[in-house]
């Protein structure tokens, strides 16, 4: 659920970049490909029956690459560590 949290986040900023062009949700829905009704339950935090394949392709249509980097544990109590990153670096 933290994983799909974080993607929420990212694609809910995506978001509001493409309705600075597309007024509507339904508009911001169709360019990421979903339904409007599952792009509002997902940007409220709803994210049943949103898989994180669809919420990966949901970054990815907006013409951004979506890198998923798998690398070493950093020396800390905890194992491993999950983070979602936005780069606006080409």
């Amino acid at each position: 659920m933290r994983v799909k949290a974080q993607l929420a986040m990212k694609i809910g900023e995506i978001g509001e970049i493409i309705k600075r062009r597309h007024p509507t949700q339904i508009q911001a829905a169709d360019v990421l490909g979903m339904t409007q009704p599952k792009l509002s339950n997902m940007l409220r935090g709803q994210f049943r029956g949103i898989s994180e394949s669809k919420m990966l392709d949901c970054l990815a249509r907006p013409g951004r690459d979506v890198k998923i980097v798998v690398g070493p544990a950093r020396r800390s109590a905890k194992p491993g560590h999950i983070e979602v990153v936005f780069s606006e670096a080409a």
